[in-house]
């Protein structure tokens, strides 16, 4: 994470993991005891972790509700059923079923003594995911769920993320204002499978927002936050007139979120930000959409419900900024060949840049200017186009990715990890020049074939692994989490003498 206080980590979840020992009662239960003890040893001292260590060892039904109960008591909000030796089924897959929040389900492996001290966790593992399907009951499994008391410990610090995210997710209101904008069908959103994920949404008029934003007129606020606005934009400082209408509708978002959330914890917003925006309000809303998303509160654009989302997830998991980009257009021959040829190992159809007008946060950008909004200068008149934000984005890892409802209501998600380079876009806008391995192709077989949308959330660092289980525990079906394919891997749709 960068500096942990641009982020407002009071807009996500606070992890409170419990872990629970299972003992099948011909088996020792000191072994399973034993066995907790050294894993709640071993995660405090090699990740610093804090994890509250059950007592009771779930043996019988009995125990189980009495787990249960002292989870609930100690405030955990994720557990993790731990096999310490072979386990009793029903009553482990029970738990599951009964505890309120996301469950890992992990296994001991064999330590000294096979005979006395044997435990067959191993074994009852597999009967432990049996039982789980056939109670239709989701649990996080690591792709190798048995190991020493280092290896469980490093498979729970996997998990917390994970089960941040999920809690994150079901404890979420997204709020949005206005229909997406005309011509914009891709920002479409059927609702179905957002209340099947556990979230709730706000849908409200642009109206709303309007009449909202004008009764803040002469906030004794605005100068503070003006005053934030000038130090973080510095020399960026390109329009400073409009800074106080953009402090204004900052104001008026965040008194938005506190008096609408309700009886949820966590929020995202989403607005229709052009045109009659431009015109009714007198700018862009793309830096304070920055600053916000920077702590911790996503605002997506163009009323991209899925997109918000998706950034939220991504902010959860990483607890970092993210952001909302148009996977945008072709690197220019000029520029791959001057700047990326010889110099990164990516070849022109792996590259591209992403865009959007000016919603990535300043802490995200090499350098930034606070401006005008070019694109829609084009029909609009420049002085209702002031408050975007551009800079080159910082270069490094990233993660491409987006969850996303089709219209016929199947979720379905894509995970792409690669970097942004360190080249000059020579272009305008929050912008990056991209790279991913094997993007060509994932591009046509995903993007294209998928019917994904042009917005994708990045994330910056690689978090493929704990996206891709986030996204299986909410339900999308394995077969519809795309990812850019290794070369020689053919996709189902493509063509094989292509």
């Amino acid at each position: 994470m960068q500096e942990e206080k641009k982020m407002n980590l009071s807009n996500m979840p606070e992890l409170k993991l419990g872990i629970v020992a299972v003992s099948r009662d011909c088996f020792p239960m000191s072994l399973s005891e034993n066995r907790r003890k050294a894993v709640v040893e071993a995660y405090k001292k090699n990740f610093n972790g804090e994890i509250y260590e059950c007592q009771t060892v779930v043996e019988s039904e009995t125990d189980m509700l009495k787990a249960a109960k002292e989870l609930r008591e100690a405030g955990c909000n994720a557990q993790v059923v731990y096999l310490g030796n072979f386990g009793p089924e029903t009553e482990e897959t029970m738990l599951v079923k009964v505890f309120h929040g996301p469950s890992m389900v992990v296994a001991a492996a064999e330590e000294g003594d096979l005979v006395q001290g044997r435990g067959d966790a191993y074994c009852g593992m597999l009967n432990a995911s049996y039982n789980l399907k056939l109670r239709n009951l989701k649990a996080y499994i690591p792709e190798y769920p048995v190991g020493t008391a280092e290896e469980v410990a490093e498979m729970i610090h996997e998990f917390a993320p994970i089960a941040r995210a999920l809690v994150a997710v079901r404890n979420l209101k997204i709020i949005s204002f206005g229909p997406r904008p005309t011509n914009f069908l891709a920002c479409n959103a059927p609702i179905k499978r957002l209340y099947d994920l556990g979230v709730e949404i706000e849908e409200n008029s642009e109206l709303d927002l309007f009449e909202a934003f004008n009764k803040h007129a002469d906030d004794p606020r605005i100068p503070d936050v003006v005053k934030e606005m000038e130090a973080e934009l510095g020399k960026g400082n390109m329009k400073p007139e409009i800074l106080p209408k953009l402090a204004q509708y900052e104001i008026t978002l965040l008194d938005w979120v506190e008096a609408h959330k309700g009886c949820r914890k966590y929020v995202t917003l989403t607005t229709k930000c052009w045109p009659a925006f431009q015109t009714q309000f007198g700018f862009v809303p793309c830096y304070v959409n920055s600053r916000l998303t920077d702590r911790g509160i996503p605002v997506s654009c163009e009323v991209d419900i899925w997109g918000t989302l998706s950034e939220y997830i991504g902010t959860v998991i990483s607890q970092d900024t993210v952001t909302l980009l148009d996977i945008n257009n072709t690197v220019p021959a000029h520029i791959y060949d001057n700047d990326i040829k010889g110099h990164y190992n990516y070849d022109q159809k792996e590259t591209f840049m992403g865009f959007h007008c000016g919603n990535t946060a300043a802490s995200k950008l090499t350098a930034c200017s606070m401006k005008y909004q070019m694109i829609m200068a084009r029909t609009l008149p420049e002085e209702v186009t002031q408050g975007t934000l551009e800079g080159d984005i910082v270069p490094g890892e990233i993660t491409f990715y987006r969850l996303q409802s089709t219209a016929d209501c199947k979720l379905r998600a894509y995970i792409a990890q690669g970097e942004v380079l360190p080249v000059a876009t020579q272009s305008f806008g929050g912008i990056g020049i991209f790279a991913i391995p094997e993007m060509g192709r994932f591009y046509r077989h995903v993007l294209v074939e998928k019917n994904y949308p042009h917005h994708g959330a990045v994330a910056f660092g690689h978090f493929g692994k704990a996206l891709y289980e986030v996204f299986k525990y909410l339900g999308v079906e394995v077969e519809e989490i795309n990812y850019n394919q290794p070369k020689g891997t053919l996709y189902p749709t493509e063509n094989p003498f292509a």
